[in-house]
């Protein structure tokens, strides 16, 4: 049976013709609590409302739901920061081969890892550790890992060390294996820098690849201080 007190057309038409009672206005202080209530509803549904959604909407929004808006958007982007914070790195940390699956292939979404395989001894591995302490505090976002190379792979040869291995979302990405990619004890931070930087680790700074001008200064001098035909023309007259 339909509800007399219900506020609809066939409702009205009967009250109209006296079939029904006239409906009672409600108690003042029972008007308040309803809109009370009726706030709290619409204000609720703000949590459940995106950053993107909640200005999408805020045209809408009266003088008090605004100041309700704004308390949840504080909430939303704190939150969207914590959770920001919880991809940042900023240092490089060692795993063991046991950890290898779990600080490696299931980083994170977007997470770039970078991981260095060395051993104590090699000075080499010790200044690539180095660098990659510096750079670890540069770029937070990517993650930076060490491990003794016989302890994450067994039997990894020295001659390969040291070794970077560049991954993204748990597929291999680049390789750089042997100190001759490396350019031996003379790897400046920047070089590495650049290096790690065309994998697409990391976003670099850098304008050009700084080995690069390394080299051009090297074929300078060397073209500086070849002989000319000319000088060759005149030894050749005595």
């Amino acid at each position: 049976m339909q509800d007399p007190n219900a506020d609809t057309e066939w409702n009205d038409i009967l009250r109209r013709k006296g079939i029904l009672p006239p409906k009672e206005k409600p108690n003042p202080e029972e008007e308040q609590i309803v809109q009370q209530q009726q706030q709290q509803s619409v204000v609720k549904t703000y949590e459940d409302m995106g950053l993107g959604e909640l200005e999408e909407n805020e045209d809408e929004f009266s003088e008090e739901d605004e100041r309700a808006i704004e308390m949840y958007r504080q909430q939303r982007l704190a939150e969207l920061k914590a959770t920001q914070l919880k991809n940042v790195f900023g240092e490089v940390t060692e795993i063991s081969g046991q950890e290898y699956i779990q600080q490696v292939n299931k980083a994170g979404k977007d997470t770039w890892v970078i991981l260095h395989l060395y051993k104590q001894g090699i000075p080499l591995c010790t200044l690539i550790n180095q660098h990659l302490g510096s750079l670890a505090r540069k770029f937070p976002q990517t993650k930076f890992l060490k491990s003794i190379s016989t302890t994450c792979i067994p039997n990894y040869p020295d001659r390969n060390l040291p070794t970077i291995f560049v991954y993204h979302e748990g597929d291999m990405r680049a390789q750089f294996i042997g100190p001759l990619v490396f350019g031996g004890m003379n790897l400046k931070i920047d070089e590495l820098e650049w290096k790690l930087s065309e994998s697409g680790a990391i976003k670099t700074d850098l304008e050009e690849n700084p080995k690069k001008q390394i080299e051009d200064k090297l074929m300078t001098s060397i073209r500086c201080t070849a002989p000319t035909k000319k000088d060759s023309d005149s030894e050749d007259d005595y």
